[in-house]
């Protein structure tokens, strides 16, 4: 008699759930904090500095820094491979050699001085960092920009570098003179990280800068052969009107750039709404929909989400420790619209546009 109850019970139950309205999808985006400060992130997409003409100069980002200065962020995230993931790539030559040989910078000579691996070094900077006076004094700072360059953290490095007046900018306490050299030497170099990240971050009293690049989703092409077809595949796809469109934008740009305001249009433009749809048609779209059999399309733009996922994933962690945060992701154009899609998901995130501070 139970069990027929049962299935009557089950009977009658059915119809009501069958008649119930549509449930929609569940959209993390529709669930943002309602108490208390949210993280704000602003993505500001540049072109990578390094390949502007070499009569570009640096000078003229003044104008940038100033309003980036003016939003005042917290933290200041740069697409840059983390000492950390470095240290793993290594370990695994097999897939990543040509990834490390690429985007990791070389600790060895950091490491000889100090006597710290990544890890070690990592562990103690952070350690050093968790009890840090308002005023450290400059051997704190030249023993934590030691500590950065053994873990593999070159940008950081340069920040405590930037933060010391010129006369304290020498050897001692855990820098030889050959790290001296190196740290003096990438003052002068043009990448983002070091004209817009690193001097933004020295100016806004930050102690360092976080990198937060992925490329464990690197593959090596299985032979020569395979590498040509899918480098010829994807030069094929990119081969359209709207890449035409966006290189003779890129070099009308490039050669108005000798003004400060001129450097802040040309932000404007590569930051401009419009601009996520055609880096799409150009690159990625067209990418995804290239005929060749074995799909090398689809599979870059497989590693191309995946990528920019783990990257928004790297950002997001950024912001566990102190909610409430207001962060500064400098990036390759190309990443902005896809870190912003994937950011804007998190709970607890809400997207700053650059118009504002661009004008």
């Amino acid at each position: 008699m139970s069990r027929l109850f049962a299935g009557m019970l089950f009977a009658a139950c059915v119809p009501a759930f069958a008649a119930a309205a549509p449930v929609a999808p569940f959209d993390p985006a529709a669930h943002k904090l309602q108490a208390g400060r949210i993280n704000e992130v602003m993505v500001l997409g540049t072109p990578h500095l390094t390949q502007l003409p070499r009569s570009f100069d640096p000078a003229q980002l003044s104008l940038l820094h100033a309003r980036l200065l003016a939003w005042r962020p917290q933290a200041i995230a740069i697409e840059a491979l983390s000492g950390l993931q470095c240290a793993y790539l290594r370990s695994y030559p097999q897939r990543y050699a040509d990834t490390v040989k690429s985007y990791c910078w070389d600790p060895a000579a950091a490491q000889a001085a100090t006597g710290l691996d990544v890890v070690a070094a990592t562990v103690q900077a952070q350690r050093l960092l968790a009890a840090w006076p308002a005023a450290p004094a400059a051997a704190q700072r030249r023993m934590l920009a030691s500590l950065f360059l053994a873990g593999g953290e070159p940008a950081s490095a340069l920040v405590q570098w930037l933060r010391l007046p010129a006369e304290e900018r020498r050897a001692g306490d855990g820098l030889d003179a050959k790290l001296v050299a190196t740290l003096n030497d990438r003052m002068q170099r043009r990448g983002e990280d070091v004209l817009i990240a690193a001097v933004v971050a020295a100016k806004g009293g930050h102690e360092r800068v976080y990198a937060m690049d992925d490329h464990t989703a690197d593959e090596s092409a299985d032979d020569a052969a395979e590498e040509k077809a899918y480098g010829e595949a994807l030069m094929k796809a990119w081969d359209n009107p709207h890449t035409a469109q966006r290189k003779r934008i890129g070099a009308a740009l490039e050669a108005a750039l000798t003004t400060p305001a001129a450097v802040l249009a040309m932000y404007r433009a590569y930051n401009a709404p419009d601009q996520v749809e055609m880096v799409f048609r150009s690159d990625f779209g067209a990418a995804l929909e290239e005929p060749s059999p074995r799909h090398f399309g689809r599979n870059y733009v497989a590693y191309w989400e995946t990528r920019n996922l783990r990257m928004a994933s790297n950002i997001r962690e950024l912001m566990m420790a102190r909610p409430g945060m207001r962060v500064l992701v400098l990036v390759g154009a190309s990443h902005k619209g896809y870190l912003e899609a994937y950011l804007e998901q998190m709970h607890d995130v809400r997207i700053v546009g650059t118009d504002d501070i661009l004008r």
